[in-house]
């Protein structure tokens, strides 16, 4: 934790670099002396902090798509299938560095009076520290930004998640003005900056969004309340241009780096044989078309997935793409596609559970409204959408719909986001034919993160002990 405090005067470099577009300058001087910068700037956090939101959407969905097996190393016993332990130090650190510039921006929005940048800075923190509060529970908030104390104590994880929804409320309140006396500045805004005419209005409903998703994730809990989940809801995105993503790089998209990669035969980014298998139509007897959308065929032309745990098919790792890996061709991971963090899709997920055992029409409406959506945003044909939505397969009518169809659809509409492995956690993993990976070091599925090495060697009297990695959550109970 003593990083974060240094790392609020690396905030404050960025106050000289505005960001107006994506140039090379800005990442290489984020590497610069924090010790010779001036004070920093709204707009200039503003737009640290909104590429770091999605920047860090990325770090944390690669960390967690072996535990969905959306990928799968072509090497056997790779630690990520196999759920050995993993020092996320450098992830622990990018989570606290991006809430450390947004509580600048916080206190600079406060003392200039502006109510917007104030919202803002509360949906980025809430955002990572719902990540962090997600991969390992307890975690230091209450006193992670005070100066004065270099090794904060550890809030209790629900207490983390109750913290989180009171900054959602926050947001939502200041965001909810229209006074402020200092507006967004669209070219500082990576996440809603090309809409400045409703740039405060879209950041409103992703506070909303993000409030529903965490209303959700209590769904095992007797204080879940899926009325509460519903007027979220209500206040949130009406379509997929409300989406929230960012897609300023210096080269390009980083999963389209991993595609690019594995081109260049570094072999990264193979897709798990459980989420091709889901789409290809082995799993569920039904093609899905997205399927075209998000992989390319091998050399074999067909759709085939790397076994987790177990490594490429013989003759073990190779350059020869017999298996289906991340595409750059595909508007999820193309070069200049969006990270994704939270989508109109997911949250008619959302909703179509909320609905489950008290209307089963509207959450019938709310799952085929899902599918479209996500169809919609891969690009995928009308024809072939529609075709897809008619098969009895998937075209159960409201009265069969079955809390399983609704998990199975997400998980396609969530592919590489990092809320993907909340619901394999709420769901126990249920989706049909997933199994344990191959050489798995744990007797069940992961549950949580190890705390980080660099942790306990700066924070070490604080930081609880370990529990087994198979440890639920208390959401997850």
């Amino acid at each position: 934790m003593q990083k974060i405090i240094k790392y609020t005067w690396c905030a404050a470099l960025i106050a000289t670099l505005g960001l107006q577009s994506c140039k090379d300058d800005y990442f290489d001087k984020l590497s610069d002396n924090p010790n010779q910068v001036p004070v920093p700037t709204l707009n200039a956090l503003l737009a640290t902090s909104t590429y770091k939101i999605g920047n860090n959407n990325y770090l944390i969905g690669n960390l967690v798509a072996p535990y969905v097996q959306y990928t799968a190393n072509p090497s056997a016993n790779a630690a990520g299938d196999t759920y050995q332990a993993i020092d996320f130090s450098s992830t622990w650190d990018a989570l606290y560095f991006a809430m450390a510039d947004a509580n600048e921006m916080k206190k600079l929005a406060v003392a200039q009076g502006s109510s917007e940048y104030k919202g803002v800075a509360d949906v980025i923190i809430a955002y990572n520290l719902t990540l962090v509060n997600d991969l390992w529970g307890d975690a230091p908030f209450s006193q992670a930004f005070d100066i004065n104390n270099l090794k904060p104590k550890y809030d209790k994880q629900q207490e983390v998640y109750t913290q989180t929804i009171a900054l959602l409320d926050e947001a939502i309140v200041e965001l909810a003005k229209t006074n402020a006396t200092v507006k967004l500045a669209p070219t500082s805004d990576l996440i809603y900056g090309k809409t400045p005419a409703t740039e405060r209005a879209n950041w409103l409903k992703m506070a909303y969004g993000l409030k529903a998703r965490l209303l959700n994730k209590i769904s095992k809990t007797s204080s879940y309340n899926p009325t509460a989940v519903l007027a979220a809801l209500s206040n949130s995105f009406n379509a997929n241009t409300d989406d929230a993503g960012m897609a300023t790089f210096k080269e390009r998209n980083p999963w389209a780096n991993v595609a690019l990669s594995n081109s260049q035969q570094s072999l990264g980014g193979w897709l798990s044989e459980q989420f091709i298998d889901a789409l290809n139509g082995t799993t569920f007897t039904v093609f899905d078309p997205r399927i075209e959308k998000i992989t390319d065929k091998t050399v074999n032309n067909i759709y085939i997935g790397t076994v987790n745990g177990a490594g490429n098919r013989l003759p073990g790792a190779n350059t020869t793409k017999d298996e289906c890996y991340i595409s750059s061709n595909s508007p999820w991971t193309s070069n200049t596609a969006p990270i994704l963090i939270v989508t109109y899709a997911e949250l008619k997920f959302i909703e179509a559970e909320a609905y489950f055992d008290t209307d089963k029409t509207k959450a019938y409406a709310a799952y085929l409204a899902g599918i479209s959506a996500n169809m919609d945003k891969l690009l995928v044909s009308t024809t072939a959408r529609d075709a897809y939505l008619a098969n009895p397969v998937v075209n159960v009518g409201a009265a069969a719909l079955t809390k399983d169809l609704i998990y199975k659809e997400k998980y396609i509409a969530t592919y590489l986001n990092p809320e993907a492995w909340n619901d394999a956690r709420r769901f126990d993993y249920k989706y049909k034919d997933f199994g344990m990976p191959a050489n798995a070091a744990l007797p069940t599925f992961i549950r949580r993160l190890d705390y980080p090495q660099g942790e306990r060697s700066k924070n070490g009297a604080n930081v609880p002990a370990d529990v087994a990695r198979t440890t639920k959550l208390w959401w997850d109970q």
